[in-house]
């Protein structure tokens, strides 16, 4: 097992978050890389300590890698701010990266400079070895679990979205307009960078269910499953849900005198389709309405030599 310590704001919230992370062996609450001994609660609330809440994480690095870890830890914290997370403000609710291994430290600074890319804003987020860490007292270990209503700045959704996290973001990249258009049919760069419609059912996948994956045309990030493949009869490949439900993003779309939500790619930001609540209520009722010339199909069989077996298992013969 490894080890990381992470400080996200309040750490009843972040510890439940964390724990759903798939791979996530044990996590405990405490105050870390402070000036006082032994603080409690109060202290760090009210007195200058310069602790910060923080979350001791003990994972299974050939689950989840840190790298995986650290990139669903962004997902859940504003990294630009500085002393703040959510409605709660003051230096122990800062952000941190605390680490007890030395070679980490790449591993954590890479993972920033990626993060940094990302955003207009400085990453606000504290990168130190671990100094000390002191157990928070037992009232505050799984707080959620033993509160379940109590008060969290985490979203509820992100914790369902944690545990279902399997496809690795820092894995995939976009190559950028010129090359886009180069590589991509006039079809495929329409629709991913423009946001246009191809035809229904002269398409290349509405009536394929053959298994294996669809993944982004633009970044090669995994989206959906054979598996969760159906026939809506709409002329365009339709998903009950995504591999992962934080491969898409989606948004409101009111273009076309309609009111819809739009999919867009996590990694390639590529226009997918869009998603409806009319889809089967056995699995789940949601339709994603996808435009074949968003994706690209990887056969079963070809999985693991394209580096997609890890995914082997969300894929049915």
């Amino acid at each position: 097992m490894a080890e990381i310590y992470l400080a996200g704001g309040c750490f009843w919230g972040m510890e439940k978050y964390i724990a759903s992370v798939r791979g996530v062996q044990a996590t405990e609450v405490g105050y870390a890389n402070g000036k006082t001994t032994n603080p409690t609660y109060q202290e760090v609330c009210y007195n200058d300590t310069g602790h910060a809440e923080t979350v001791k994480v003990v994972y299974d690095p050939k689950i989840v890698s840190l790298g995986f870890l650290l990139e669903l830890y962004y997902s859940a914290i504003d990294p630009t701010s500085v002393n703040r997370q959510g409605n709660d403000v003051g230096t122990q609710y800062r952000t941190g990266i605390y680490y007890i291994d030395e070679a980490d430290f790449q591993v954590i600074k890479q993972s920033i400079l990626k993060l940094q890319k990302r955003l207009e804003k400085p990453v606000a987020i504290e990168v130190k070895p671990l100094e000390n860490f002191y157990f928070a007292e037992d009232n505050h270990q799984k707080y959620l679990d033993k509160n379940p209503g109590g008060y969290c700045h985490i979203k509820p959704e992100k914790f369902e979205k944690a545990a279902k996290a399997v496809v690795n973001p820092a894995g995939y990249s976009t190559p950028d307009a010129e090359v886009l258009h180069k590589n991509l049919t006039e079809m495929q760069f329409m629709v991913t960078q423009k946001s246009a419609t191809e035809p229904p059912f002269h398409n290349e996948f509405h009536d394929q269910y053959r298994a294996g994956i669809y993944v982004d045309i633009t970044s090669g990030e995994p989206l959906f499953s054979s598996s969760d493949k159906f026939e809506s009869g709409c002329g365009w490949p339709a998903f009950s849900k995504p591999i992962d439900p934080n491969v898409v993003r989606e948004r409101s779309d009111t273009t076309h005198g309609m009111v819809r939500t739009e999919v867009r790619s996590r990694i390639g930001d590529a226009h997918l389709g869009h998603v409806f609540s009319d889809g089967p209520k056995e699995r789940g009722g949601l339709r994603y309405c996808i435009n074949s010339a968003s994706l690209r199909f990887v056969p079963k069989e070809d999985m693991e030599n394209e580096g997609y077996g890890y995914l082997t298992d969300y894929v049915n013969e």
